[in-house]
């Protein structure tokens, strides 16, 4: 059966525009055309389109589930079938971490609406399904075994949830008054930006590691070339990334 894209988009939940940028691509291409030249997926594109969605959800950029499809159309990447089983045991590891997550949340919430007492289990339960893992590879990757990074392991280690609440308000806080200025068209070099980035500084110093002026430049050009920082960065505001790390350069200055 062949779907128009505007068939596939209601069936799929995919928008049309959505559609028209994988055909573009050359991800999801339709394999034929109407008589009055409308575009028409046949059952091979629709399980194409899944393929992509699943690559989508597991975390790959466009370009490299390009060359994930194309490799598997030249045979390289075993069957279909094998992809398929393959995408689907990646995804029931997923849903694993997910509902551990969701375990650890309604743990939290049990012990915010109660009121009570912390206890070692209660700990626990909070902090399941977390891939502290992921994280600490990521330290490392930036810092190696520095002692920068053994002074963080250290301090946090004994961190409880009043630490880490505070910690997280302090940041909030910082992050909200460099928004407003960035909003309001001030300049890296600003005074006022200048006295946040001094304040941002001090919080990586009292919560973390000695960051010195240089350190913390350091640091603040990995908020624009590591994509994980940048996308972190700008949940703030568009383009927070490199108005912070333009501040925190301007006041090396």
């Amino acid at each position: 059966m062949a779907f128009t894209v505007g068939e596939l988009a209601k069936l799929t939940g995919v928008t049309v525009r959505a559609l028209h940028h994988y055909d573009e691509l050359g991800l999801v291409r339709p394999s034929a055309r109407s008589d009055a030249g409308y575009r028409l997926y046949d059952d091979a594109d629709v399980m194409r389109l899944q393929q992509v969605l699943v690559y989508r959800e597991l975390g790959l950029p466009l370009e490299q589930i390009a060359a994930v499809l194309e490799a598997a159309a030249d045979g390289r990447a075993g069957d279909r079938a094998d992809a398929l089983r393959g995408h689907r045991a990646a995804l029931v590891e997923k849903r694993g971490r997910l509902d551990a997550m969701l375990s650890a949340i309604d743990a939290a919430l049990r012990l915010e609406e109660g009121k009570t007492a912390m206890q070692p289990d209660d700990v626990k339960s909070m902090f399941e399904g977390f891939d502290h893992a992921q994280y600490e590879a990521e330290a490392k990757e930036k810092w190696g075994d520095g002692e920068a990074w053994k002074e963080s392991a250290r301090r946090t280690k004994g961190y409880g949830k009043a630490e880490w609440e505070q910690i997280r308000r302090d940041w909030d806080a910082i992050y909200a008054r460099l928004a407003e200025l960035m909003r309001e068209g001030a300049a890296p070099d600003d005074p006022r930006c200048k006295g946040m980035v001094e304040a941002h500084r001090a919080h990586i110093d009292r919560w973390f590691y000695p960051c010195s002026p240089e350190m913390h430049a350091a640091v603040a050009e990995m908020y624009v070339s590591d994509p994980r920082f940048t996308a972190n960065f700008e949940k703030v505001a568009p383009g927070f990334a490199q108005f912070l790390r333009d501040a925190i350069v301007a006041a090396r200055s």
